[in-house]
């Protein structure tokens, strides 16, 4: 199983924390660019931090991410 950075589920906390703002209230594209942002920067260190070990799989990376964060009493 991947083991993500402290530095990634950070990242994964924000998105998810953007997401919950952006959709508790009605669309607007300012409401939701916060999100949108987060996402794209939590994206991209789910693949550099893929990069630096061989064999790494970012899908499996990314899903550890967001298994610490969203479920946090399951993690191993």
């Amino acid at each position: 199983m991947a083991n993500p950075s402290d530095e990634l589920i950070k990242l994964c906390r924000a998105a998810v924390a953007a997401e919950r703002t952006a959709t508790s209230e009605p669309y607007t594209q300012e409401g939701w660019a916060a999100w949108m942002e987060a996402a794209e920067t939590f994206q991209r260190a789910v693949v550099d931090e893929a990069a630096q070990e061989p064999k790494q799989s970012r899908l499996e990376l990314e899903q550890a991410a967001k298994k610490a964060v969203l479920h946090p009493e399951s993690a191993e």
